[in-house]
């Protein structure tokens, strides 16, 4: 064969080559059914090129574009593994929804530790609420109370003492 080539004559060395492209692919791909949907891609590449198309190399163009196309298949298929589960492993899932049962349960958890925070004294639960409810550190906690922060740090600790047993 001539040192350039058209793609006719591109076509018909793909022809020719078939199974070599085929056993390149099947080598990256480790499938060779998969490395045959590769060589069909390669086949549509090679035929949508222009007519002032040429190859020095016909045959190694025609292994570049095989071995590309199953390179990028491979990182496709790698990506997806990696990114999408299997149909079946979603069957394990826990669904997190509350049955109507645990939704009492917490709504009545929620009810006894809200009446056992109305027991505290005023100021610790005012601390409690800054900085578990808004956000606000044990030093704005005690710069707006005018306590000390180990102070604040005690009446949080007693507020959550107080709502632990209440949930348990």
């Amino acid at each position: 064969m001539s040192d350039q080539s058209n793609p006719m004559d591109l076509r018909l060395q793909f022809i020719a080559c078939r199974s070599q492209l085929r056993d390149a692919a099947a080598r990256i791909l480790g499938c060779r059914q998969r490395a045959e949907d590769v060589v069909q891609d390669a086949w549509f590449k090679i035929a949508e090129l222009p007519e002032e198309f040429s190859a020095r190399h016909p045959k190694a163009f025609l292994l570049q574009v095989t071995r590309n196309l199953a390179i990028d298949r491979q990182r496709r298929m790698a990506m997806e593994s990696f990114m999408f589960a299997e149909e079946e492993e979603g069957m394990d899932v826990i669904c997190h929804q509350a049955s109507p049962e645990g939704t009492s349960i917490s709504r009545q958890t929620l009810v006894s530790v809200a009446n056992a925070l109305s027991t505290l004294p005023e100021r610790t639960l005012r601390a409690f609420e800054l900085h578990r409810l808004e956000g606000y550190t044990q030093r704005e906690v005690a710069e707006h109370l005018g306590v000390s922060t180990t102070l604040v740090n005690f009446m949080i600790r007693d507020a959550m003492q107080c709502c632990l047993k209440q949930a348990v």
